[in-house]
């Protein structure tokens, strides 16, 4: 008999969303997680896959010695140039998402109910969608995003809404999605209870929701 196939639960929300928080409370909770950023940062670390098509593309410029991308530099040309931002995306997204179907196809194996995939440009590209089931959106204020990124990151209130100007707008994203979870001024425990809330609707029970560690 073969295995039924996990659903596929996107999870995205802009730069300060709270989104990293929920992914990490659905790893604690037992449920697979693939992130689509730390495949994108393996991908032009040092022996990357997408270093020898951007050192072509953009130059020795951004690199900060042969094979060691500068990684403030990419993020500054790609934040003031569409165009060089559209380009990279062109050479990462398809080797990220030939990496995220490896990775689930390997989660696909223990049989489990939902495998959560963060996605952070799940709405900019089209690539996303049609592959997922279901869609979950962490949402907040835009001034909630400008907060938390300046407090943890040390940018300006126009270095952060720079970043937010590049990514989709929040009107986007919330008409994308199956669900949203609000994190504005909530604790841990109110996210692990909105979550709860969820999943009987992604056809996962409870027995599926480990305890935290």
């Amino acid at each position: 008999m073969s295995r039924a196939r996990a659903i596929r639960l996107g999870v995205t929300g802009g730069i300060g969303s709270g989104k990293s928080t929920v992914c990490g409370l659905l790893a604690k909770k037992g449920i697979p997680l693939i992130d689509a950023d730390a495949i994108s940062r393996a991908c032009t670390a040092p022996g990357g896959a997408a270093l020898p098509a951007i050192a072509q593309a953009f130059g020795e410029a951004v690199f900060e010695a042969p094979g060691l991308l500068n990684r403030d530099a990419m993020r500054t040309l790609v934040f003031d140039d569409a165009q060089a931002r559209a380009q990279l995306q062109a050479l990462l997204h398809p080797l990220i998402a030939a990496e995220i179907e490896l990775q689930a196809a390997q989660a696909q194996a223990s049989s489990p109910p939902c495998i959560a995939f963060d996605i952070p440009l799940l709405v900019e590209s089209k690539r996303w969608r049609p592959v997922l089931d279901r869609v979950l959106v962490i949402d907040c204020q835009a001034q909630t995003q400008i907060d938390r990124v300046m407090q943890r990151s040390g940018l300006t209130p126009q270095g952060v809404q720079k970043i937010m100007a590049a990514q989709s707008s929040r009107a986007a994203r919330l008409q994308c999605a199956d669900f949203v979870l609000f994190n504005e001024s909530v604790t841990i425990d109110e996210i692990d209870q909105r979550l709860r809330a969820i999943f009987p609707f992604l056809e996962i029970s409870s027995r599926h929701w480990k305890n935290s560690a």
